[in-house]
């Protein structure tokens, strides 16, 4: 995936007045052609429908429909502490991540990599100095820095109608950053919703390839956007690169595994980490120490 396909990709995402393309998704086409107008009763075996024949969009975007032996129960319930999925209904096991973090909402545990001193307050050289750690250069960390701290610092300062003069972020008040035209994952509370993130690979992960590649990403990013949500749709398109640009996958997709780990937050060290090995590995050892776990 080179810069080229990336900016296109990025200008898919512009809004228009286009519902989408049925034909972008080659299952969505066998699924009509196998039902016919009979796709208003699908899925057949349930006691209702998720399909409109006259609304082609709903057969473009097709929900996830749980199976009647899916490990991942109540898939419409949000959790408070842990992101699961259904390749992994316990959230991350990894390193004992779901334990050790049960103390936190999912959104507080997605911030909680960039807060290393644990006061519950992510300053922007917090910010910096996490982003940096994964290999990002020193304009596109200033950029991230700036975005985010100058953005969500407002929104989470407790007990206060002005704002911070630090641009500070509060992990106790990170729940009110969110904003609308997102995937829904998180709720208003910071729970993590399973059916909202799996939504997102019924709806936009076209042949069924496991994860999104960034031509998926725009699509959901047009889907997923509301009417005059302006900031919404500027701060998801940032989000969204940002998590490509993080995970940076060589085929091009990133995997649902990953983007499961960048909602709970589980895998921003384990990227600082490989970091930090790369720069160990180039003779780089003082680069290596500052951003390892037990860095800065």
């Amino acid at each position: 995936m080179g810069a080229l396909d990336l900016i296109k990709a990025l200008l898919i995402a512009i809004p228009d007045r286009s519902d989408g393309d049925i034909n972008a998704n080659p299952e969505v086409k066998e699924l009509v052609k196998q039902h016919g107008r009979d796709i208003s009763r699908y899925p057949q075996d349930k006691p209702y429908s998720v399909c409109v024949d006259k609304c082609p969009i709903t057969i473009e975007r097709v929900p996830y429909i749980p199976d009647a032996d899916s490990n991942l129960i109540d898939p419409g319930t949000s959790r408070a502490t842990v992101a699961p999925s259904v390749e992994s209904p316990n959230g991350t096991q990894q390193d004992d991540w779901a334990e050790r973090h049960r103390h936190m909402t999912v959104v507080q545990q997605h911030c909680s990599y960039w807060d290393k001193d644990g006061d519950g307050i992510i300053w922007p050289i917090d910010t910096w100095r996490g982003v940096r750690a994964w290999g990002w250069n020193w304009f596109l960390s200033a950029l991230a820095t700036f975005i985010i701290n100058v953005n969500l610092s407002y929104p989470s300062v407790p007990n206060s109608f002005l704002p911070d003069p630090f641009f500070r972020i509060w992990l106790k008040q990170v729940h009110k950053c969110k904003h609308g035209s997102d995937s829904m994952s998180y709720d208003a509370e910071g729970r993590f919703s399973p059916q909202n993130f799996e939504n997102l690979f019924a709806k936009y992960d076209a042949g069924n390839k496991g994860g999104l590649d960034i031509y998926d990403m725009a699509r959901a990013l047009k889907g997923q956007r509301f009417a005059f949500d302006f900031f919404g749709w500027s701060a998801a398109m940032f989000e969204w690169l940002a998590v490509y640009l993080l995970l940076w996958p060589d085929d091009g997709v990133m995997r649902k595994e990953d983007i499961r780990r960048v909602f709970d937050g589980s895998i921003f060290q384990q990227k600082a980490d490989e970091y930090a090995e790369k720069c160990a590995k180039q003779g780089k050892t003082r680069r290596a120490v500052l951003y390892s776990k037990s860095g800065y």
